[in-house]
């Protein structure tokens, strides 16, 4: 493991223990150069399906992009980190689950959208206004009025 602050790439593991739910390991390392402390997450690799986005193009599935657009969302609103992260979580396991190598984008954005409207209905908005690009304010309005009278998306 290479050492954050000196680059020396020796170090000795000092502590190991499961990590919160139990599905990574957090290791205790000293850097046998400059002898500083630092911990690693070690978990599972997962293999995530690509994405396939509107014009064809395909991507490697980036839980980042997700996390960011929800954190964004819920900006100033009651969801914490931890339920964004579970449900992020919860994502990644029914899309490996599926057993899919390939997903639309889109069905990725309408699970976020779904998450969300169960989380806070304003982030679901904030979110929606964004994904779906509404053109004019009679499709905003639409979709505020669906969520008032508890419609379907």
């Amino acid at each position: 493991m290479k050492c954050p602050f000196c680059s020396h790439t020796e170090t000795k593991v000092i502590d190991s223990r499961l990590g919160k739910e139990a599905n990574s390991i957090r290791r205790r390392r000293e850097c046998l150069e400059c002898a500083r402390r630092f911990t690693t997450y070690e978990r599972v690799e997962e293999i995530l399906p690509w994405i396939i986005k509107k014009d064809g193009r395909r991507e490697t599935y980036d839980r980042l992009k997700i996390v960011s657009g929800m954190q964004r969302a819920c900006e100033k609103r009651p969801v914490s980190i931890a339920v964004i992260e579970k449900t992020v979580d919860d994502l990644e396991r029914s899309l490996q689950e599926s057993g899919e190598k390939e997903i639309e984008a889109s069905e990725i954005g309408n699970k976020v959208m779904e998450a969300l409207r169960t989380l806070d209905e304003v982030a679901y908005v904030r979110f929606a206004s964004v994904y779906r690009q509404f053109k004019d304010i009679n499709e905003f309005m639409s979709e505020l009025k669906d969520i008032l009278n508890g419609g379907a998306q």
